[in-house]
């Protein structure tokens, strides 16, 4: 029972639209960080949760918090729109994560990818050198466009994977939810 803060970025991006995913991929999503925030809150009360979405500004809706039913009400208030900007997202977290209360607290950012990422890989692998300085764990959650992301995300996930810090699971649409594709990867 490790004490966590966790920011949970979710892809908003105009892909979140598309019906491979049942209804749709955001609402998909929204089941996925659902599941997320209830496990990560449950394995320790201390714990805290973010949530920030992933296109256009980068917007944090929630900063941490162990409520839940807050980042929840939060989360069904996004709507699709613009690109995804990876990058910006995930250091926007990263300084979400250094202004957290508990500073005991280990930092781990979960990413929902369901977009391309348009971010070239040089500025991926210096943001994954600058997270592993600073000790955050990154989870990717890539769905959707595996194809066109796979590739980038790996020598992101590698650069960051020194010690085994960071994970990523890639799920298919045709195989199962992504909320059960989440489960099972556990």
């Amino acid at each position: 029972m490790v004490l966590e803060s966790t920011m949970v970025c979710v892809d908003n991006s105009e892909y979140m639209r598309n019906g491979d995913f049942l209804p749709t991929r955001l609402q998909a999503q929204q089941d996925a960080v659902n599941i997320v925030c209830h496990s990560k809150t449950r394995s320790n009360p201390e714990n805290n949760v973010g949530l920030i979405t992933l296109a256009n500004d980068c917007e944090v809706l929630t900063t941490l918090t162990p409520d839940t039913g807050r980042i929840l009400s939060k989360l069904h208030t996004v709507q699709p729109k613009g690109k995804i900007t990876f990058c910006t997202g995930i250091r926007v977290a990263h300084l979400a994560l250094k202004h957290r209360q508990g500073k005991n607290h280990k930092m781990r950012i979960i990413a929902f990818v369901g977009s391309p990422v348009e971010d070239n890989e040089k500025d991926l692998v210096k943001l994954a050198k600058r997270l592993k300085k600073d000790k955050v764990n990154v989870d990717i959650i890539n769905f959707g466009e595996e194809e066109v992301n796979t590739e980038k995300l790996t020598a992101f996930v590698n650069t960051l994977n020194g010690k085994g810090w960071t994970g990523s699971v890639y799920i298919k649409a045709v195989l199962t939810g992504l909320s059960r594709g989440l489960c099972r990867s556990r």
